[in-house]
């Protein structure tokens, strides 16, 4: 069961990784501003390099002769791991920059926590991808307060943005079986323990962006069980598209 529980782990770091950097990747050329254009490419090609170090060992551990390619392009679905939170549509671009702040403060402090994993070949992929997203956090942050703090419209729309997307946010602290597995072997930390100071962090720069801290949501869950929003589909036909339509094509 631990090979079994630390592949579908694998897939979670990642597919978070892999779809964020889909759905990042919708904003190249079209950035506000041409600074901006540049920073979202770059933070979309991270991610991407994340997902497929993640992917490629998850493909390693699983043992049935899958690479990354594979597991990007041929599953449905049911079969992703990632949070509900990465899937949801860009919206306009404070949506965009609200789901990647709440994102990088959750990852960031994950990735802290994997530094030290028993498993060596986790600990080095977390060490490596902290590094990028230690910068992600302070730049999204950065721009929370710029924005919240900003115009009235760039304010209305940040709260929006903070309001809506805070449903998505419980499913990073929820734990499950495999998840208490993991953390008992000292391979993961137990997403309950990344709460205190994910909230503190989120609630601080929030604080500073002059916008207000949801109270009272429901939180949605199910991504990491493969239960998604009907987006992931739409997201995934557009990703897989050119290896279903074409099965093994090599450039």
């Amino acid at each position: 069961m631990l090979l079994e529980d630390k592949f579908d782990y694998l897939l979670h770091l990642g597919d978070n990784a892999l779809i964020l950097a889909q759905r990042l990747s919708a904003w190249c050329g079209k950035g506000p501003v041409f600074e901006e254009d540049l920073a979202l490419t770059n933070t979309t090609l991270d991610l991407l390099g994340q997902a497929r170090l993640w992917l490629t060992y998850a493909g390693e551990v699983e043992g049935k002769g899958r690479d990354e390619d594979a597991l990007a392009f041929l599953r449905d679905a049911h079969e992703f791991r990632n949070l509900l939170l990465v899937e949801q549509p860009n919206g306009d671009y404070a949506a965009t920059i609200v789901r990647q702040f709440y994102f990088d403060a959750w990852h960031n402090l994950l990735l802290q926590q994997l530094t030290t994993s028993a498993d060596g070949r986790i600990a080095e992929i977390a060490a490596q991808a902290r590094t990028e997203v230690t910068y992600h956090l302070r730049r999204s942050g950065a721009l929370v307060v710029r924005l919240g703090d900003g115009t009235e419209e760039s304010h209305q729309r940040m709260q929006t943005a903070v309001d809506d997307l805070w449903t998505f946010t419980g499913e990073m602290f929820a734990a499950d079986a495999k998840d208490e597995l993991l953390a008992a072997r000292n391979i993961a930390p137990d997403p309950a323990t990344l709460r205190d100071p994910w909230l503190k962090h989120v609630t601080d720069v929030l604080r500073a962006a002059t916008l207000t801290l949801p109270s009272g949501a429901w939180m949605q869950k199910g991504g990491k069980t493969g239960q998604h929003t009907e987006h992931l589909g739409y997201l995934l036909a557009e990703m897989q598209f050119l290896q279903r339509a074409y099965p093994g094509a090599k450039w």
